[in-house]
């Protein structure tokens, strides 16, 4: 379980929530030539299209792109409407309110830290190295790698070279013979040694030659899909304290494993049939599934609702937490009924976090608040709408409102033009400011706006490639038309790389 305390300015890169309010949703649906409304402001069809088709970053024009401005351009008009009112949004009761969720995940860390002291951390021993505890193995390696698209032929030869030397090969000239004849890329700076490993972080043929190896033996050629390795499994004095570290960590894994075991069966979770549908939609559109009470799972003495499981989500890292939103509407029942038992999972530890009486210090709380009015500071500056440069311009709270509305609509045109950073509100902040300045979105407005959008680009790039002076040679830095696609967000690199798997 990985659970991590989030401060509110972690959350700030998040992307910006769909907000709506059901009322002027409403109103807006038969005026589709608007898109939204927030403060004392609408953004029309035509202003939207207009900005995303004529962007000049290289943002595609999709409808999910289109929607994204929109709420990005609402969040913005509610900061510029609370500047021009003065409001700098510190009432600690909304405050609280819109920090829960991340207070909870502060409060269940706490708890897990309590509750991971009575787990004992064992260093291991010689005998459990032996056997392969926990599927931790040491060893070093010579590769005699196959050339690319290796023909029979070429295999063969390389697997009579790997038989030729390893007559050769000892311990003691273990390091020497992997730097004169491996492949392996580290070769050169580690003699081919890997230290200590999970048995699943190598390739199944040379996990399972090394588990079949004897401390201190060399094998003889192991074929996998780079070539033939001599292996080598490490004794266990060269390797002890590097073990010891991996054997701790892994027997806290395992008693933490059981503990959670254990909490699932003594809370009886159960998982509603219901459950994935449910959350795709509530992804699809959270704003309007923030008070949703729908059950999603149920437990000893409690249940899992819609409501709690999105509160849920806003304590994971923004990276993680955006590819959680990118990929559950097309991920399988089969996936998503086992992270809703995950997320059931921490609602039961809450529970327990709150019988035990566990909560934020007040240094804590009064760092949250700290760094919430920082955040409100960044972003009125990154608009140009702080309440006291409005001041020198405007005297009416009127005239303010429409110079703070000018000023983002200036900022956001810069964005566009790759000429301003762009911020984003992070949920916590966004929930404060729907609660006292709401805004909606109106899907067939942004429907209309991504139509309009899609000819605006297609005019941009037509008048763009016009321009270019005819050439055989490719122009570096000219994309698709539309925009070159944005990358998905990447997986944190692995704690240590393996060239087995990546050759």
């Amino acid at each position: 379980m990985s659970i991590r305390s989030r401060s509110i300015v972690a959350f700030a890169a998040a992307t910006a929530l769909l907000t709506a309010c059901d009322g002027l949703k409403e109103a807006l649906t038969a005026h589709v030539d608007v898109v939204a409304r927030a403060g004392s402001q609408e953004l029309s069809v035509t202003r939207l299209s207009n900005l995303l088709g004529s962007a000049r970053i290289p943002v595609p024009v999709s409808r999910e792109n289109t929607a994204l401005l929109a709420d990005l351009w609402s969040g913005y008009q509610q900061m510029a409407f609370a500047a021009a009112h003065g409001d700098s949004l510190n009432n600690k009761k909304a405050i609280d309110d819109a920090v829960a969720p991340l207070m909870n995940g502060m409060r269940l860390q706490k708890f897990m830290d309590q509750v991971s002291k009575v787990f004992k951390a064992d260093s291991g021993s010689e005998a459990q190295y032996t056997q392969g505890a926990y599927g931790l193995l040491a060893a070093r390696h010579i590769l005699f790698a196959y050339p690319p698209a290796a023909t029979p032929t070429q295999k063969d030869s390389v697997h009579k070279a790997a038989l030729a030397v390893r007559p050769q090969i000892t311990d003691a000239n273990f390091t020497e013979m992997a730097k004169k004849y491996s492949k392996d890329p580290g070769v050169t700076q580690n003699g081919g040694d890997y230290g200590v490993f999970p048995r699943n972080a190598m390739v199944p043929q040379f996990s399972n030659a090394t588990a079949a190896l004897k401390p201190g033996e060399i094998s003889q050629p192991i074929e996998s899909q780079f070539g033939w390795h001599i292996i080598q499994r490490l004794p266990y004095e060269r390797v002890k304290a590097q073990y010891g570290q991996q054997y701790a960590q892994a027997s806290m894994i395992s008693a933490e494993s059981t503990y959670m075991a254990r909490l699932d069966s003594n809370a009886k979770i159960e998982v509603k049939d219901g459950a994935p549908g449910a959350i795709r939609a509530a992804i699809k559109d959270q704003a309007s599934h923030r008070d949703d009470s729908g059950t999603l799972a149920t437990f000893t003495g409690g249940k899992l609702t819609v409501a709690e499981f999105l509160n849920w989500l806003e304590t994971y890292p923004p990276q993680q937490r955006q590819q959680i939103v990118t990929g559950v509407p097309t991920a399988p029942d089969s996936l998503l009924k086992p992270f809703v038992r995950n997320i059931a999972e921490r609602q039961v530890l809450l529970a327990r976090a709150d019988s035990a009486k566990v909560d934020v210090d007040p240094q804590e709380r009064a760092g949250m608040y700290n760094e919430f009015q920082q955040l409100v500071t960044t972003i009125w500056q990154a608009l140009g709408v702080d309440p006291r440069s409005l001041a020198d311009s405007a005297k009416s709270t009127a005239e303010k409102e429409r110079l703070a509305a000018t000023r983002v609509e200036a900022y956001m045109d810069k964005v566009l033009a790759g000429q301003a950073q762009l911020v984003s509100i992070a949920p916590p902040l966004k929930k404060v400011l729907d609660q006292k300045y709401p805004s909606s979105v109106n899907p067939a407005g942004v429907d209309r706006a991504f139509q309009q959008a899609q000819k605006v680009r297609a005019a941009a790039d037509s008048a763009r490639a016009a321009n270019q002076p005819r050439s055989q040679v490719p122009i570096p830095g000219m994309g698709a038309p539309g925009g070159a696609a944005v990358p998905p967000p990447t997986q944190p690199p692995a704690a240590k790389p393996d060239s087995t798997k990546k050759k």
